[in-house]
């Protein structure tokens, strides 16, 4: 968190009494946001993705998340305190398209809270697939050494 929530792969997102699941593709990660009423704990577990709790106003879904252990960096090699605090808002702004804001705020790590946008397609003939490192079925190089992700999974399976 948050840099899971800005990768390529596909998401999907589950929305339940209580509680939004989000399952994201990538290392077939899943994401719990407590819809349920319940605070953000005072003293949290530290965990990879922080405990998230969330709220709706109007039709947009208000998540803040705190508790990160120490796997969690602000950038590639900048750690972040035990005051870190990121706040996201999900919106549709379209039958095929959500905008995303987060606001990462560390009073002791940062000296103004950092604010990203983006938007977040809807493929309706995607679906999320099995993620397995090993296999590689989704990444590729291409000749100039450029990384990328093909979304096609058939496009990379064998043919017997």
């Amino acid at each position: 968190m948050p840099g899971i929530m800005s990768q390529p792969y596909p998401m999907e997102f589950l929305l339940t009494p209580g509680k939004v699941t989000i399952v994201i593709e990538a290392y077939t990660e899943v994401r719990h946001i407590y819809t349920d009423g319940r605070k953000l704990p005072e003293d949290p577990d530290p965990k990879f993705f922080g405990t998230s709790v969330g709220h709706w106003e109007g039709d947009t879904l208000v998540v803040e998340t705190v508790g990160f252990n120490d796997h969690v960096e602000l950038a590639r090699g900048v750690p972040h305190s035990d005051k870190m605090k990121i706040v996201e808002k999900f919106r549709l702004t379209g039958p095929d398209t959500m905008a995303m804001e987060t606001t990462i705020t560390d009073p002791v790590a940062m000296t103004s809270p950092y604010t990203t946008t983006s938007t977040l397609r809807r493929h309706r003939d995607w679906t999320i697939s099995e993620y397995i490192c090993e296999e590689n079925n989704r990444n590729y190089v291409d000749s100039s050494g450029k990384a990328g992700i093909n979304l096609n999974p058939s496009a990379t399976q064998k043919k017997d």
